[in-house]
């Protein structure tokens, strides 16, 4: 009878290195569902739980499960500057409402190499006003680097905030050709 229910929900996860350090990536059956930065031990055991807690399953470590071998080798090929766009199955169940119009939108609107304003994202979703709205979305971005929290940025010039913190947010828009390479 629950052979397809709710507990059945599989979660498997792995931790890869990046130019901005150890990225936990996990997915379930539906696809990729949460990244997460700075995935050192601590870090990594308080994402293990959280997505638990939040999925109702026991996330298992499985670098060679087939549910992540394609997310790890986008999320490769990304750092190595081989590929400009994330063609992944997501599961959104991390997130949803406003948050989740928003990261959808981010998605599939701002492409690799631009940036766009908190305001402007909140006026594609319709919703003009609602700049500080999207910045929260932003903050709770279950999928950062595939969905691309690090493009958003100030409409006066300022980067913004981050999730990941500004270094990596600089990191990241500098391996994508928008900000200068840090000098160090």
């Amino acid at each position: 009878m629950n052979s397809h229910g709710q507990d059945e929900q599989q979660v498997v996860w792995t931790v890869v290195d990046s130019d901005i350090g150890p990225l936990l990536l996990a997915a379930t059956t539906e696809g990729l569902v949460n990244v997460v930065f700075h995935a050192t031990d601590a870090v990594r055991d308080r994402a293990l739980a959280r997505l638990a807690s939040r999925l109702g399953a026991e996330p298992v470590e499985a670098p060679g499960s087939p549910l992540l071998a394609e997310a790890i080798r986008q999320v490769e090929a990304y750092f190595a500057g081989e590929r400009r766009d994330f063609r992944l199955p997501l599961d959104w169940s991390l997130i949803s409402g406003f948050n989740r119009q928003v990261l959808r939108e981010l998605a599939s609107g701002v492409p690799y190499g631009t940036v766009v304003g908190y305001g402007d994202l909140a006026d594609r979703v319709g919703q003009p006003g609602a700049a500080q709205a999207v910045g929260m979305a932003m903050g709770s971005n279950p999928l950062p680097v595939v969905v691309p929290c690090h493009r958003v940025v100030e409409s006066d010039g300022g980067i913004g905030g981050f999730g990941g913190g500004l270094e990596t947010k600089r990191r990241l828009l500098a391996l994508e050709g928008v900000l200068p390479e840090p000098l160090f």
